[in-house]
């Protein structure tokens, strides 16, 4: 379990959520799945993303651009996750173990793989050192991934706070920093270590699952993001489901349904797992008595 917990995170590194690897074949014109919500004086739509991409992936399609055109404001999870400002305390304080170092928590098996893992990438192990389990992991497993090409200044919301920025349109934000960091920090130690050595029996596969991954959200193809996705997460992971996907869709739609009652043109852009399955935002919308179509 605590390996499909490494290719869960690994994915989540791309699309915010957890995506069973999918060889599906890249679409012939990139068609992301678009939805929204309206009242008489009030227009959301809603876009699933993908946080690390290829710098050449082709991902814009006429709906999403006029949508954004149409727009007033862009909507993240997050904003400034970009910014080490941002970053660096939150990972000094909640990412660091100064008096631990990381390879006191390992067994031998897992510190000769960890050395290897780093000497692969060209990292120095020592680098790792007074990192908590949880952030190493983090750390291994999206180097490779970069390693292979995709590049984090290629996710599809720094390209689009980019646009916003220049525009002049505000950014809004659904969570913090500190919330997306602490889903991961408040793991218990163990948790961490076993996620840490899945991890790195897992290092390599990543950008082959990525690229399928990717694939499936070119095409728009959702039955099979929500198939791989719930089937997966909810059999095997129903504790960590429940807060990393169905308390944040909760709030989430909360918020949204509030943003309704306002007026204006919004675009919110969040991880493409959170809108799919039976406890997507757009069901837990309905839920509120919110209709959302499919654009």
């Amino acid at each position: 379990m605590i390996a499909k917990l490494s290719r869960l995170v690994r994915r989540g590194l791309a699309a915010g959520c957890a995506l069973a690897a999918l060889a599906v074949a890249a679409p012939a014109a990139a068609e992301p799945a678009v939805w929204v919500l309206k009242d008489a004086d009030s227009t959301i739509y809603l876009f699933g993303t993908v946080h690390v991409l290829r710098p050449d992936t082709d991902w814009r399609s006429e709906k999403i651009t006029r949508a954004l055109g149409e727009s007033s404001e862009l909507v993240l999870e997050i904003v400034g996750m970009d910014d080490p400002k941002t970053v660096a305390p939150l990972l000094q304080t909640y990412g660091l173990d100064r008096q631990r170092p990381l390879s006191s928590k390992l067994d031998a098996d897992d510190r000769e793989k960890l050395a290897a893992a780093a000497k692969v990438l060209g990292m120095p192990p020592q680098a790792l050192e007074p990192m908590k389990p949880w952030l190493a992991a983090m750390t291994l497993t999206l180097a490779p991934i970069v390693k292979a090409g995709f590049d984090p200044q290629s996710g599809v919301e720094l390209i689009l706070t980019k646009e916003a920025k220049a525009a002049g349109k505000p950014l809004g934000a659904l969570e913090t920093a500190e919330q997306q960091v602490r889903f991961f920090a408040d793991m218990p130690e163990a948790t961490q270590t076993a996620f840490l050595s899945a991890t790195l029996d897992d290092v390599e596969e990543g950008a082959g699952q990525l690229d399928h991954m990717v694939s499936a959200w070119q095409a728009g193809d959702v039955k099979a993001l929500e198939a791989a996705f719930i089937e997966e997460t909810r059999r095997d992971y129903p504790a960590l489901y429940e807060v990393a996907v169905v308390k944040r869709n909760r709030d989430w739609a909360d918020q949204l349904k509030a943003k309704l009652a306002g007026s204006g043109v919004s675009f919110v852009a969040v991880g493409a797992g959170h809108l799919v399955g039976p406890d997507s935002v757009q069901a837990e919308l309905a839920r509120r008595g919110v209709t959302v179509e499919r654009r």
